[in-house]
């Protein structure tokens, strides 16, 4: 990175930090002038403690913090603008939860959940609008000469060229191609059809970068190449320093996603699905705690005529404890109210001709090992509500696939269907506010790899929204 790019980086953040200031006292007076209170002079002359002052500028670090996890000043060149808005609206989501958390912890009293919907609102609008300002006199300097990027290809595939050609069609990047670098190879003639001109070859390539301005170096090389003259290519760039670029379709991946990380000194290239990473999985298992912690105290009462219930009407234990298959295949217990007769799984062997699920998984709407008491539960998807403990002990997350039972897992036969156990199973997912057991097998894995490929908090937050009607009409329940 070099100077000019530095202070301009240093600019963005702390103009972040001024309008963070700017929405958190926008929702204060907001919250001020709604309430009547206190006229907003008498606010704004009430005297201000130093707890008050430090408590402020915590929650200030923890912004900064939480927009750099979250890549709010990584480039965004190549990505669009709705990219951005995307990773403004995380971020300051994330920051309200943790200022949520830091409300209680230190007992504030100007944060209620008025205030903090009011400065999501005020800094999600305000950021999203410097940002696309920033954006517009970026597309205004690039499209009159300024701001520009010199680019050279490594590399003449199909790949490569359409690389090319869509970096020409969107002159608002204010990238220039300098050319192609190449060796001889029998897709050349091809290449030679396309109108594009290769500048130098392998053996030439730091000669040419010498002479010329270069700023990025994007890599479009086939696997064997790749890994033949990547070696060579890097090192140049980095003498020089260049900033490279490779597509990681090199390895044929289609639904994983990379970043770079660092051990003991060393650089790594990681794979991944899902986005429960960084401070979006911090964010979730916070979430988690808070809210499973809060439901356990509030349906105490209901958990506890569940269990009154249930003892009363059925002999043997009050909870269902099952082996489950979690995330990455760990095992644990699932903690359920026992809505069948106390030796169900002994009796599955005589029920599996009537399963009317299909695929692995065994379910059956009139299932004679159901208990008066615990048809009741399971309608009203009560039985679930001791999996919030699951949750709050982080066995499980609020929302995730559901966890399946030893026996489901061992008659999977398809390997794609077990991607949907890199992330903690759920207590409500996809499959829930769909239809539950009205939908096949393959839907339901489907769902689950939609959910990954997805995930969000707000993703996660329409789920736990629509799962509320769904319980209420017991859909698709058995």
């Amino acid at each position: 990175m070099n100077d000019n790019m530095r202070l301009t980086m240093t600019l963005l953040k702390l103009s972040d930090i001024v309008l963070v200031i700017v929405a958190f006292a926008l929702g204060t007076i907001s919250l001020v002038h709604s309430e009547h209170s206190v006229s907003l002079k008498q606010f704004l002359s009430m005297r201000t403690t130093l707890a008050n002052v430090l408590i402020f500028c915590f929650m200030l670090t923890v912004s900064h913090i939480v927009f750099n996890l979250s890549g709010m000043y990584r480039s965004m060149r190549l990505a669009g603008p709705w990219t951005e808005t995307i990773a403004i609206v995380r971020a300051t989501f994330a920051c309200t939860v943790c200022f949520a958390i830091i409300g209680v912890l230190f007992s504030v009293k100007m944060m209620p959940l008025r205030f903090l919907f009011l400065y999501w609102a005020y800094s999600v609008s305000i950021l999203c609008a410097s940002r696309q300002l920033l954006r517009f006199v970026a597309v205004y300097l690039r499209l009159h000469g300024r701001n520009l990027r010199y680019m050279l290809i490594i590399g003449t595939n199909s790949r490569a060229v359409e690389f090319a050609r869509r970096i020409l069609s969107r002159e608002e990047l204010g990238y220039r191609l300098i050319g192609f670098v190449d060796g001889e190879w029998k897709g050349l003639s091809e290449f030679n059809a396309s109108g594009f001109t290769i500048v130098s070859s392998y053996s030439g390539l730091a000669e040419y970068l010498r002479h010329t301005i270069v700023d990025e170096v994007a890599i479009y090389l086939p696997l064997a190449d790749f890994f033949r003259s990547f070696p060579e290519i890097a090192n140049l760039c980095e003498q020089h320093g260049i900033t490279m670029r490779f597509n990681a379709d090199v390895f044929a991946l289609n639904s994983a996603r990379w970043r770079s990380e660092v051990f003991d000194g060393d650089h790594h290239i990681a794979t991944y699905t899902g986005s429960t990473h960084g401070w979006p999985r911090i964010a979730k298992r916070a979430i988690d705690i808070l809210v499973s912690g809060i439901l356990i105290v509030l349906l105490l009462p209901i958990m506890i005529c569940a269990a009154i219930a249930i003892k009363l009407t059925s002999p043997g234990p009050i909870f269902f404890l099952q082996e489950r298959i979690g995330l990455n295949k760990r095992r644990f217990k699932i903690y359920k109210f026992r809505t069948m007769v106390p030796n169900a799984e002994k009796l599955m062997a005589r029920l599996e001709k009537l399963n009317e699920m299909g695929g692995p998984t065994f379910k059956i709407k009139e299932d004679p090992r159901i208990t008066p008491i615990g048809r009741l539960l399971r309608r009203s998807s009560i039985d679930e509500l001791p999996q919030l403990i699951n949750a709050f002990k982080g066995d499980m997350s609020l929302v995730g696939p559901r966890p399946l039972p030893v026996r489901d897992y061992q008659g999977f036969n398809e390997d794609w269907q077990r991607r949907r156990f890199s992330i903690k199973p759920g207590i409500t997912c996809l499959w829930q506010v769909n239809g539950r057991s009205g939908i096949t097998f393959d839907q339901w894995m489907l769902l689950d790899l939609q959910y990954l490929d997805e995930w969000s908090l707000w993703l996660d937050m329409k789920i736990l929204a629509r799962t509320i009607p769904a319980v209420l009409k017991g859909s698709g329940a058995a």
